[in-house]
């Protein structure tokens, strides 16, 4: 696709340097982008992508909302958005954003002053949606006051609540219509010299997604934030997010990203780290693989699988878990593994990087499993000089 826009502060598309390849093996190359900050939190192709959810609790309720940001933090969020529908909960802000060990960026919608105070409350960012703030002085003074306190903005355009200009304009909520809103924002921000701007163009279809990414990425050298909205339970949800956002991801495009599901924020994150992992875009932590189980298979695999994934959910070390049920490919695949088991026969194989080390009963295994990865989690923390691992 041609670029048809040029870039937001006028310049010709494609003329940044070429962005330096991420961590990972044959990981994607990063589309070149501007670098903003979010409080502490580098975003952009010279800084690892990040990852985002958002928070469910009523945003007023302090202590809920702070215990919900440090379960998304602990699962591996970078930063975690709260809704800011009432004054109560912009007036919270200050408490919430003092306390959070990860930066907060304030949702808002409609009211442009809830954005200023949370501006004045000290979170690191705010998100804004055209569509919804439609006075551009307030946009522009919103810019102002946040270029001033440090703060982040992002620019989010989502298909469901597009400018009703613009919908004329483009006919509809097409991909053109929503990179046009986006930049149209953006330029009114630049015409307040500010510039610490993440942009989104979301949008329920993950086709519709990608193109409007794609469109975007090449009028516009800001970092991009990537997300199929209102993507569905955790199941679809995710399919469809892994899809939109692992395309994008592929291609280079995008800085940090959201899943957005019907499910608890922390699952969100989960999936998220989970889809950066696979593309090599973020180091590896524990990956556990398992066959999908044929007529070969002499063992319950799904239910030995999902019972290996749970007893090491807590496991914080970069290995490779296999649980194999097949006596065709079940002992080479588990081979490929940190850790693994070939089972079948009432028994299982257990298998370390290439060696057999035990044979143990079918009901063992589990047990086993949690051993064998223990002991190889303490002794690579070890190496690292860290404390021993905790097994949930």
């Amino acid at each position: 696709m041609s670029a048809t826009l040029p870039l937001a502060d006028g310049t010709p598309a494609g003329t940044a340097e070429a962005a330096t390849p991420v961590p990972g093996v044959d990981a994607p190359r990063r589309r070149p982008t501007r670098q903003i900050t979010l409080g502490p939190l580098g975003i952009g192709s010279d800084h690892p992508i990040s990852v985002q959810t958002m928070t469910v609790t009523p945003t007023h309720e302090v202590d809920l909302t702070l215990q919900a940001i440090a379960a998304a933090q602990a699962a591996g969020a970078d930063a975690v958005r709260v809704a800011v529908p009432r004054r109560e909960d912009a007036e919270a802000l200050a408490r919430i954003a003092e306390h959070a060990r990860v930066p907060v960026i304030a949702d808002i919608h409609f009211q442009w002053k809830y954005a200023v105070m949370a501006i004045e409350a000290g979170c690191a960012g705010v998100r804004i949606n055209p569509g919804n703030i439609k006075k551009h002085d307030k946009v522009a003074l919103i810019g102002r006051l946040a270029s001033e306190a440090g703060c982040a903005i992002r620019i989010g355009v989502n298909g469901g609540s597009l400018e009703d200009a613009v919908l004329e304009e483009f006919g509809g909520p097409t991909p053109e219509a929503m990179v046009a809103s986006a930049l149209r924002e953006a330029r009114l921000l630049e015409d307040v010299d500010f510039f610490n701007t993440k942009i989104s163009v979301k949008h329920s279809d993950p086709w519709t997604m990608i193109r409007t990414y794609r469109l975007l990425a090449e009028a516009c050298d800001y970092p991009l934030h990537l997300g199929v909205t209102e993507a569905g339970p955790l199941q679809s949800g995710s399919v469809k997010s892994a899809v939109g956002i692992g395309a994008l991801l592929t291609e280079g495009i995008g800085d940090t990203i959201r899943v957005s599901l019907s499910a608890d924020p922390v699952e969100e994150v989960k999936v998220g780290i989970q889809i950066l992992e696979s593309l090599h875009l973020r180091p590896r932590g524990l990956d556990v693989v398992s066959c999908p189980s044929c007529g070969r298979a002499q063992v319950d695999v799904w239910t030995l699988a999902e019972q290996v994934q749970q007893a090491l959910e807590g496991l914080d070390a970069p290995l490779r878990v296999a649980v194999m049920g097949c006596v065709v490919n079940g002992p080479g695949e588990a081979r490929e593994a940190d850790l693994g088991v070939a089972a079948g026969n009432g028994k299982g194989d257990i298998i370390r990087r290439g060696e057999r080390i035990a044979t143990v009963r079918e009901e063992d295994i589990v047990e086993a499993m949690v051993h064998f990865a223990q002991e190889m989690a303490d002794e690579i923390r070890a190496e690292r000089g860290e404390g021993a691992p905790i097994v949930a």
